[in-house]
């Protein structure tokens, strides 16, 4: 890997983006180095959550335009921009520390996650339109699904960038922390996951972003139990365990199955 760093420690995959000359900024090469970081973790049976975060002070800057200028118009890799915001396959949580500028692509990125934390320095914005260019990699779509329909619009519409401290009161970032902090934070944030059945944790993923494509509560609720994240889920070990553990008042032994 030349463009990123990728690090396993405690059931936890760190996928550092490391072109802190270029505020991260994502090229061909490195689309690639990430679609083959996240089908490794996706993959992994004793990896329970991937945080993806940037090298030096920005996040992630989006495409390296330069390097799109020069090599010219390549394809994604299988799973879309950074090998992640088309990965509807993965049930495994993804966590985004944001620690500086996350725009374009990499706004998108931070979007594509599950839980995003952000530096208090950190700021997001989707600034295509000002070269000419659209938020293709789901950014539109996912921003006016996770922030009100108006305030998503004006962000879209004006090339905004907005700080963390407003992409908290919009809902689009999880935590807002000092910059300091920022690592500290995440790590909590794995913890508190990690003490959980990862059974669990999958499937309620699935049946969370599944079940809003329902029509409403109603439907989904319905829906669920015909599910087949829903099925494994009930006869799992872990679904055993759990009350199990309780019952003998010991601490239980997730298998992840």
């Amino acid at each position: 890997m030349r463009h990123i760093k990728v690090t396993v420690t405690g059931g936890v995959r760190t996928v550092t983006l490391a072109r802190p000359e270029v505020l991260n900024a994502i090229n061909p090469a490195m689309h690639d180095e990430l679609e083959q970081a996240f089908n490794a973790y996706a993959a992994a049976p004793d990896e329970h959550i991937c945080v993806i975060t940037g090298e030096g002070r920005g996040f992630c800057a989006g495409s390296d335009l330069k390097a799109a200028a020069l090599e010219g118009h390549r394809d994604y890799p299988a799973h879309g921009y950074a090998g992640l915001i088309e990965r509807f396959d993965c049930p495994k949580p993804f966590i985004a520390a944001v620690n500086g500028l996350a725009l374009g692509g990499g706004f998108e990125v931070a979007l594509a996650c599950d839980i995003v934390i952000a530096a208090e320095s950190a700021s997001f914005g989707l600034p295509e339109p000002l070269v000419g260019a659209i938020a293709l990699g789901g950014g539109l779509h996912r921003l006016a699904r996770q922030a009100p329909l108006k305030q998503a619009m004006g962000m879209i519409l004006a090339a905004r960038r907005v700080s963390a401290a407003d992409g908290f009161r919009m809902g689009f970032v999880t935590e807002v922390v000092p910059d300091a902090d920022l690592a500290d934070c995440t790590a909590r944030w794995c913890a508190d996951i990690l003490k959980a059945s990862p059974m669990s944790v999958r499937t309620s993923k699935e049946v969370t972003l599944r079940g809003l494509a329902e029509a409403d509560v109603e439907a989904a609720m319905k829906a669920q139990p015909g599910w087949a994240a829903f099925q494994a889920w009930r006869t799992s070990e872990d679904a055993r365990e759990g009350p199990l553990a309780f019952a003998e008042k010991r601490q239980p032994r997730w298998t992840g199955r």
